[in-house]
């Protein structure tokens, strides 16, 4: 052993199954309940990547206009078709704000 700790980029890829290196932005969030989220912008790619545990660890792309609040289900919140808290809606959003020079050319 070298003594190295591994990069944060290859733990969050392990955790999720998806590719992330250190050439990505990346954002881990742990909801109240233990659900696990994570986010990775690389650069200039137009969207970003979003992994939510209790999704099974499905990856959804996700941008500066990705979350909506749905009228028809009284207020829920979601990006593209999946449904997050206010807090995980928050947590994206900082994502997004941070890595938005990353998606633009």
């Amino acid at each position: 052993m070298n003594g190295i700790p591994p990069a944060i980029e290859s733990i969050l890829a392990r955790l999720c199954g998806g590719v992330i290196t250190e050439k990505d932005y990346v954002g881990y969030f742990m909801n109240e309940y233990g659900e696990e989220l994570i986010f990775a912008q690389r650069r200039d790619d137009k969207t970003a990547r979003l992994w939510h545990s209790d999704a099974g660890w499905e990856m959804f792309r996700v941008g500066d206009h990705s979350i909506r609040v749905d009228e028809a289900m009284d207020g829920v919140i979601t990006v593209d078709g999946l449904i997050i808290s206010r807090q995980e809606a928050t947590w994206l959003s900082s994502c997004l704000a941070a890595s938005r020079h990353l998606r633009q050319k």
